[in-house]
């Protein structure tokens, strides 16, 4: 199977990051993973469905959209909702049988009310901000919100969190403070005989960052997908990337010196140059301004962009790079012929982070799930891809002949 532009996600480096991390935190220690923005680009169905078969008990997405195609998908572990909801969504989320964390007692008494029309009882978790300074009930308002929620039909307090936005800096002063702040309003709670079932705090940073913080459940992003969060944080967690950023050469062209490359003319070759087109560009999330200042893995070497990134192709100089041709396979980041480009170097490049190149991927961008290193599921803008042989009868009884037929099928309609 052959594709313009593609990322391989390898689900046997992925199982062995969850192995570590649920190592390093303890066996004890239950594990929410977060898989928001489509599992950080990674395709958050396929994500989910291995990551709950390796032993991960809970799901965390943003919205309610993003909980719905987890559903409808197949999942059925348990998904945490970690951004506020709207009033109008309550009744979507208990159908779909998402946790919303709630952050007002508006929407605590919207979602009682419709709990009990339904007639169920709804699971929620709380956050209590002790720093972040953006979603959440402040820690010394908690208590008193936290006693008025326990007192509301249909509504069952499963978690108690908090969140940290300093544990990727290489200081643990702040997040220290966090938690000492977070523990009393715990014991709080306790003394007014509300029972919080789960407590969680770590993020990826945090998980590496401080040990003591792990407490019930921990919330890995970044770092299951291979990624430390920052240079900053240490690697008391060994992992590996899962992904690597493919496309191919779609045409080669042979420029004199003095001959402008792409929009604004931003690039003039300045010696015969061989240009390879790339079918990749901002459209697929391959960043802008990465023009002129990037570079790409050809056989294995280097080779700069030049010229703007445009929306759907990207030029490179392989001048240099003997015996480059049409198709050849090209990494954006990842690794190739023993050698890597990594993705915070081409982050740093594009003058971002490595969340947001990866966030950034859109759904132009297969998505080729890698199991014992053989292709086990591909995922496109149309639906799962599926190769099947068909036999045909011709004149005779022995007269067969077989031929190749593509189907896709939307993944988010069935497990």
């Amino acid at each position: 199977m052959e594709f313009p532009t593609w990322v391989e996600v390898d689900l046997d480096r992925f199982q062995r990051n969850l192995e570590s991390i649920r190592a390093a935190a303890g066996g004890a220690c239950r594990v929410l993973l977060v898989v928001k923005a489509d599992a950080y680009g990674h395709g958050a169905a396929e994500i989910a469905r291995h990551a709950v078969a390796n032993g991960v008990s809970m799901l965390g997405v943003a919205t309610l959209h993003e909980g719905i195609e987890l559903r409808g998908s197949g999942a059925t572990a348990p998904i945490v909702v970690l951004s506020p909801a709207l009033l109008s969504e309550v009744d979507e989320i208990i159908e779909h049988r998402l946790t919303p964390c709630v952050a007002t007692l508006e929407f605590a008494k919207r979602l009682s009310e419709r709990s009990a029309a339904h007639q169920v009882t709804s699971r929620i978790h709380v956050e209590i901000d002790t720093g972040m300074g953006r979603t959440g009930v402040s820690d010394d308002e908690a208590p008193a919100f936290l006693e008025r929620i326990a007192d509301l039909p249909h509504l069952s307090l499963e978690g108690v969190f908090t969140h940290f936005p300093d544990a990727d800096s290489g200081r643990t002063d702040f997040t220290e403070e966090q938690l000492r702040r977070y523990d009393a309003v715990l014991s709080e709670l306790a003394r007014r005989k509300i029972d919080v079932p789960l407590r969680h705090a770590a993020n990826s940073a945090g998980i590496l960052s401080v040990r003591d913080a792990h407490r019930d459940m921990i919330r890995p992003g970044i770092l299951a997908y291979g990624v430390y969060p920052s240079a900053n944080v240490p690697r008391t967690v060994s992992v590996e990337g899962i992904l690597t950023f493919k496309t191919r050469v779609v045409q080669i062209r042979e420029h004199p010196p003095g001959r402008n490359i792409s929009y604004g003319r931003t690039y003039q070759t300045a010696r015969p140059s061989r240009i390879a087109v790339l079918p990749v560009g901002y459209g697929h999330g391959y960043p802008w301004s990465l023009g002129n200042r990037g570079e790409v893995l050809v056989r294995g070497a280097r080779a700069p962009i030049v010229g703007r990134v445009t929306m759907d192709l990207t030029m490179v100089d392989v001048s240099d790079i003997p015996g480059v041709a049409l198709e050849d396979e090209v990494v954006l980041w990842g690794e190739q012929n023993g050698a890597r480009l990594p993705l915070d170097e081409v982050a740093e490049r594009a003058q971002t982070i490595p969340y947001e190149l990866l966030c950034g991927m859109g759904k132009r961008v297969v998505r080729l799930f890698l199991s014992a290193g053989a292709p086990m599921k591909v995922v496109t803008l149309i639906g799962e891809r599926r190769e099947l042989e068909i036999v045909e009868s011709g004149v005779g009884p022995d007269d067969r002949r077989k031929r190749r037929r593509i189907e896709y099928r939307d993944v988010r309609s069935e497990p």
